[in-house]
């Protein structure tokens, strides 16, 4: 049977002037509503990432954690979380950063990978590609190597997909805003 096509753009709605003004947020929310559309999104990131080899998968806090529940299910691997400042227990590694509205402090647990675990970081959208960026930083720092990052949603027009590229990294996007 031929997996269903879903359209996502169609899906995942504006809400302009959120969390500030002059922020566009892309909500997702009815991406992961839907079954069928959230069985799309792991058929198309299996898909893509089948020719790939990783250890583990790391999701982002918070909706990035959806879709990487998803992908380590799909693909038999477990998952490990970077989670805003003070949200783990135990010893983290901790790495401030700059997103497109203010700035933030993400961490990992600091035994949370082995060394050389070849990781696919996940998240549900990408921007300024500064949470993306200081995901990596984190596995990087906790010993882990960057297989390529998943994402649901790339806004292209403010380059943190690009930024990573630029520097070698794969990145994988669903869905692109131009």
């Amino acid at each position: 049977m031929e997996p269903e096509n879903i359209n996502l753009l169609s899906l995942i709605r504006d809400c302009p002037n959120f969390p500030k003004p002059g922020i566009m947020f892309r909500d997702v929310s009815p991406v992961y509503s839907s079954y069928k559309a959230l069985n799309y999104v792991a058929d198309q990131f299996e898909n893509i990432l089948r020719d790939n080899t990783f250890d583990t998968v790391v999701g982002i806090e918070s909706r990035g954690f959806v879709v990487a529940t998803l992908l380590a299910l799909r693909f038999k691997k477990g998952l490990t979380m970077v989670r805003k400042a003070g949200k783990l227990p135990r010893d983290t590694i901790k790495r401030a950063y700059d997103i497109e509205y203010g700035s933030a402090i993400m961490e990992i647990q600091r035994d949370a990978l082995s060394e050389g675990q070849t990781v696919l970081v996940v998240d549900d959208l990408i921007a300024t590609g500064g949470t993306a960026r200081a995901a990596v930083e984190l596995v990087i720092e906790a010993g882990g190597k960057i297989a390529a990052l998943a994402i649901l949603v790339e806004l292209a027009n403010l380059l943190g997909a690009s930024k990573l590229r630029d520097i070698g990294y794969t990145v994988h996007s669903l869905v692109v805003y131009q």
